[in-house]
């Protein structure tokens, strides 16, 4: 009897964050009608799975790269207010794809878009001016961004009109990049210890992430746990 009350408060104290992610993702959705709900609700899943690597973490930006740069594919949420602050075009690499990205790496040189979850640094003043600097959080899959330089940045190639005329967006070596308009406010928003995800369904990365299925792995190691107690 004790050790089915114990499994019990096992699965209520997992069951209630998520509980407030099912809420917290509905009004996400309302916010953000046009956002794949299974992205948003990956993207929440890694934000609380990453609680220790970002603790102070408010904002969450989501990159859905699956959807044709000639879309908006970029979310910023301010989680706190629960509110939607951005919904942008954003390049992918060159050697991702064209209009389509499709290959994704953490090798320098690649000019490849990366997947997975990423925490933002400091800004500076670059090549492409006002950056983002941002770490990877996921080794073999995003841990090179800061060698390879892959940093949030303007770009006048982000153009939305053109890439409806060209049939692509510009693209980067490998880099997030936006509008040179928005750029400045979207990065002030996202800097010093905020959360980035960015999302294809690649099922390797899927089924490996440690920041996905983290509430799943810890209720196997509870129920593991008890049979062998």
């Amino acid at each position: 009897m004790a050790l089915n009350r114990l499994l019990a408060l096992g699965l209520l104290v997992l069951a209630a964050p998520a509980a407030a992610d099912t809420a917290l993702l509905g009004e996400l959705r309302a916010q953000a009608p046009d956002a794949d709900p299974k992205v948003l609700a990956l993207a929440l899943e890694a934000r609380d799975c990453a609680k220790d690597a970002a603790p102070d973490a408010e904002r969450l930006a989501v990159i859905d790269y699956s959807r044709p740069s000639t879309e908006p594919r970029l979310w910023v949420f301010d989680l706190e207010a629960r509110k939607l602050l951005f919904a942008e075009h954003v390049a992918h690499g060159r050697g991702s794809g064209e209009n389509l990205a499709t290959a994704f790496s953490n090798r320098n040189g690649s000019h490849q878009s990366s997947l997975g979850l990423f925490v933002t640094a400091e800004t500076y003043q670059g090549g492409n001016g006002y950056s983002l600097r941002m770490d990877g959080l996921e080794p073999g899959v995003n841990d090179a961004a800061r060698e390879r330089l892959i940093v949030m940045h303007g770009a006048p190639y982000v153009d939305p009109l053109a890439a409806a005329l060209q049939g692509r967006l510009g693209r980067s070596f490998g880099c997030p990049a936006v509008r040179p308009a928005v750029a400045r406010e979207v990065i002030d928003t996202l800097k010093q210890g905020q959360l980035l995800f960015a999302y294809y369904p690649d099922e390797d990365w899927l089924e490996e992430s440690r920041f996905l299925g983290c509430r799943r792995d810890a209720l196997a190691r509870g129920k593991t746990g008890a049979s062998q107690g």
